[in-house]
């Protein structure tokens, strides 16, 4: 009895022949990428970065930090948080005339630098971000309506960093910066 066999063209036998030399590379290269993920040491940084503005972690130290601008004085790093974001605060105020006007919208947005290699200082103020979005809203918020044309920067400066720092216990924020004030009447 004769079997007859149909052979597949040679084409398809190259096909299938480099597909089968991807899967073994693509399995090679996750053997040895797992490989050197177990033997790499816990604290060493990234071995790169894909994106910009130095989002992500804040000096390789694996925080998801938002807006972290990484700068060095020689001795210690320092980043610049500026996760609060763009804040569009309503005024709230009362006015000395007590007309009917429209409440004032203050847009704002809020940095601070910060070591960036403290590592649980870093992690405090992550967690504390809705608390400092809170604190700049409030305060805003209840400024008398009059007061906003002549606002003093310096004095509110104060004394949202006095409140940012009552939050914290593991460690201060230094200056308080008001990268936009805009106050639309």
């Amino acid at each position: 009895m004769k079997r007859i066999i149909d052979v597949p063209g040679k084409k398809l036998i190259i096909f299938y022949r480099i597909i089968v030399v991807l899967l073994l590379l693509l399995v090679v290269l996750l053997i040895a990428g797992s490989l050197y993920g177990l033997l790499r040491s816990r604290d060493s940084g990234p071995l790169f970065r894909i994106g910009g503005r130095g989002q992500g972690s804040a000096a390789g130290s694996g925080i998801a930090v938002p807006d972290a601008f990484v700068v060095s004085d020689g001795t210690n790093a320092y980043s610049v948080f500026s996760g609060i974001g763009t804040l569009r605060i309503q005024n709230t105020g009362k006015s000395q005339a007590s007309g009917n006007e429209k409440p004032a919208v203050i847009i704002i947005s809020i940095s601070f630098p910060y070591k960036s290699d403290d590592r649980s200082f870093t992690e405090e103020l992550a967690s504390n971000l809705g608390k400092f979005r809170s604190v700049a809203t409030n305060y805003f918020a209840n400024l008398p309506r009059d007061s906003l044309s002549k606002l003093d920067e310096e004095q509110a400066k104060a004394e949202i960093l006095r409140q940012y720092n009552a939050l914290l216990r593991l460690g201060r924020i230094e200056a308080l910066y008001f990268g936009e004030f805009v106050v639309m009447e």
